[in-house]
């Protein structure tokens, strides 16, 4: 069965693994994963990511990130979906929890967080949402 999300689906990954306080968790890879991931990093809510080659497929290995002893995420979901994308202008792009959260949106200069795509005043699809 082909999957129909797979940015969801590592979002979904990430989520489970957090309320099961996992150290890491597993997800197949592809650049847009990676460039997510990235995004994720940069702004402080993973630990990190790697390149995981020991089975079959290549995946991602991400370390999720803790403080004392709750998770970094409080919520993480999907913006666009493949049924409904959701498109917005570097103006008009959403602002989570009065700015202490992030959107991450893919623009034409890569992936980016809302305030890295209103600095370069560029807009796109709005991928998701963490907080």
């Amino acid at each position: 069965m082909a999957m129909t999300d797979p940015l969801g689906d590592m979002l979904t990954r990430i989520r489970n693994g957090q309320q099961a306080k996992k150290d890491s968790v597993l997800s197949p890879a592809s650049k847009l994963r990676a460039n997510v991931l990235e995004v994720l990093q940069r702004e402080g809510y993973i630990r990190g990511y790697s390149e995981d080659t020991t089975g079959k497929h290549p995946a991602l290995r991400i370390e999720l990130k803790y403080f004392e002893g709750e998770p970094a995420i409080k919520h993480v979901s999907r913006v666009s979906k493949p049924g409904r994308r959701v498109y917005s202008g570097s103006k008009e792009l959403p602002t989570v929890r009065n700015g202490l959260g992030i959107t991450i949106v893919s623009t034409p200069r890569g992936v980016l967080s809302d305030n890295e795509a209103r600095d370069s005043n560029v807009g796109g699809e709005v991928l998701a949402e963490v907080f």
